[in-house]
């Protein structure tokens, strides 16, 4: 068992997003059945359509955000939890004043993100 504080753990940009940064809280190499990280997206930032090979089970933090799942749009705020299952098409607009922030828990299984037009 491992216990951090965030701010010790590094923010890397996300290279598919647009000021979007991922903490690696909980790496797969801890955990033996899920990975935690904690994505967090600057006013007007995001991520473009895309799919991924496992669910995503999120907890929004903070901040404002429009969400795509599918043909389905929404709007999420902190408190909001969010469940996209495998291989949907997804995306991220932050449409707040604040960063948007989130816990995504991903099983520890083979995974690949695909930017879809």
């Amino acid at each position: 068992m491992s216990v951090k504080n965030i701010h010790e753990v590094e923010a890397t940009p996300v290279q598919a997003g647009s000021g979007t940064h991922m903490q690696v809280l909980i790496s797969a190499q801890e955990g033996p059945n899920f990975a935690m990280r904690r994505f967090i997206m600057q006013p007007g930032g995001g991520m473009p359509r895309h799919t991924n090979l496992v669910e995503h089970e999120q907890y929004v933090l903070n901040g404002h955000a429009r969400i795509g799942i599918g043909d389905e749009v929404y709007e999420v705020s902190a408190g909001n939890v969010v469940f996209i299952p495998a291989e949907i098409p997804h995306w991220y607009t932050n449409i707040g004043a604040e960063p948007f922030e989130f816990l995504c828990l991903v099983p520890n299984q083979l995974d690949e993100i695909k930017i879809l037009a």
